[in-house]
């Protein structure tokens, strides 16, 4: 898995637009107190789990497979 060139900031991007994405569909309502490692992994599995983004094979699955995958999400944003 090759890091991207801003991966950190994509990662930050991500989050944010994950929080808004899910509090649009009214599915869930972030705390101050909630972790960044509890929101990429709740941020991951709502994308995955209404096909916007391929879920990453079971085996292979960590806190940086999925920070990565949310970058990638987040550089196709626009």
């Amino acid at each position: 898995m090759k890091m991207l060139k801003n991966e950190k900031e994509m990662v930050k991007k991500a989050i944010a637009e994950g929080m808004k994405y899910g509090e649009q569909r009214g599915v869930v309502e972030f705390e101050p107190t909630d972790s960044a490692t509890e929101k990429i992994e709740y941020i991951y599995r709502l994308l995955v789990h209404d096909r916007v983004i391929q879920p990453i094979p079971q085996d292979q699955i960590s806190q940086k497979s999925m920070k990565h995958r949310l970058a990638i999400w987040a550089s196709k944003l626009g």
